[in-house]
C-alpha cells in the first residue's frame, strides 16, 4: 500500500524546520532584527569555548559538541541592541536548562574568523539574530530567525532516526526509512526494493537507508508524526527526497520500480535520470 498524503507534522519536521535557516534567511531581504534602529553598541560576550589560533568559536564548538554527543545551539548576531540582548538572555536561560544535552555558543557574524561557518550555513544576508540547532551528527534540526520562544528551542531536539533522516536529506540524498524489527512481517520483502534501488549505479552514492525499530520508545514522537503504529505487524518503508519531502509510504514488500515510479510521480528524477516538473533529485 502506498500513501502519498502525509501528516502535516511530518512535512513540518522534515521540510520547513529543515529549510528554515536557508529559506527564511538566505534571500536578499533587509535585516529585520527586533528593535533595530539606532543601535547602542555594547560588548556581547561569547560563550566560553576554546578555539585554536586562526579558527572561529563556532567551528570549535561544533567539533566539541559532536565529540561529546551533544546538540549545539548557535546564536548568530550582528547588531547589539535591546532586541538582541533580550533574545540572548532567553537563549542563555533556556540552554542552561538542557546543559546536559546541549552546548551553546554565541557567534558574531562580522568576525572574519567565523566566515567559514557563516558561508557554510548561507547566513551572510540572513536576518539577525538567528539561532540554529545542530544535532551531534551535524543535522540542522531547527532554525529561528529574528525571534523565538523557549518552546521553539526545546522543540529542536529530534529523535535519533529523525536526525539521521535530516542529515542525509540536507546532504542531498534520497532516504529510505525502514520501520521494522524482529516482530514485523515481510522484512526481507520490504528491504528487497530498497536494496535494489540503492545498488543502482544512478543512485548508489545518493541513497541512504535508515533503520527504525518501532518498539524503540525514543522514536515514539517520530512514529507519531509518521502516523505509524508502534505495534505494526508489517514492515513499513517511508521514501523521502530532498529537501525534505516524503514521497511514499509502503507497507510490506517493495520493488525498485515502485520507488522509481514514485520519484517520477513526485517530479524528481525518474527512470533514466529524467527530470520531472519539480526539478531533479540526486543524479
Amino acid at each position: 500500500m502506498s500513501k502519498t498524503q502525509f501528516p502535516s507534522a511530518l512535512r513540518l519536521s522534515l521540510g520547513c524546520c529543515l529549510l528554515l535557516p536557508l529559506a527564511g534567511c538566505g534571500g536578499p531581504a533587509a535585516s529585520t532584527e527586533p528593535g533595530q534602529g539606532t543601535p547602542q553598541p555594547r560588548a556581547l560576550a561569547p560563550a566560553s569555548v576554546s578555539a585554536s589560533a586562526g579558527s572561529g568559536v563556532a567551528a570549535a564548538a561544533r567539533k566539541q559538541a559532536a565529540k561529546e554527543g551533544k546538540y549545539l545551539f548557535l546564536f548568530f548576531w550582528k547588531t547589539d541592541n535591546d532586541g538582541t540582548a533580550a533574545l540572548r538572555t532567553l537563549f542563555d536561560e533556556t540552554l542552561a536548562k538542557v546543559a546536559d544535552r546541549a552546548n551553546a555558543v554565541v557567534v558574531d557574524v562580522t568576525d572574519p574568523a567565523e566566515k567559514p561557518i557563516v558561508d557554510e550555513y548561507g547566513l551572510s544576508r540572513a536576518p539577525m539574530p538567528l539561532v540554529l540547532a545542530v544535532a551531534p551528527n551535524g543535522a540542522i534540526t531547527g532554525g529561528f530567525p529574528t525571534r523565538f520562544t523557549e518552546h521553539d528551542l526545546l522543540s529542536a531536539f529530534a529523535t535519533p532516526a529523525t536526525q539521521a533522516c535530516m542529515k542525509s536529506l540536507q546532504d542531498g540524498k534520497l532516504v529510505f526509512l525502514c520501520v521494522q524489527n524482529e516482530q514485523t512481517g515481510m522484512n526481507e520483502e520490504a528491504m528487497r526494493g530498497v536494496q535494489d534501488f540503492a545498488a543502482d549505479d544512478r543512485f548508489r552514492e545518493a541513497s541512504q537507508i535508515v533503520l527504525l525499530d518501532p518498539c524503540d520508545v525514543a522514536e515514539k514522537p517520530f512514529l507519531s508524526d509518521l502516523e505509524i503504529d508502534p505495534a505494526t505487524k508489517t514492515a513499513v518503508t517511508v521514501f523521502l527526497a530532498p529537501p525534505g519531502a516524503p514521497i511514499a509510504m509502503l507497507e510490506g514488500g517493495t520493488t525498485k520500480d515502485q520507488f522509481l515510479a514514485e520519484l517520477e510521480k513526485a517530479g524528481s528524477c525518474g527512470p533514466g535520470g529524467a527530470c520531472g516538473p519539480g526539478g531533479c533529485g540526486p543524479q
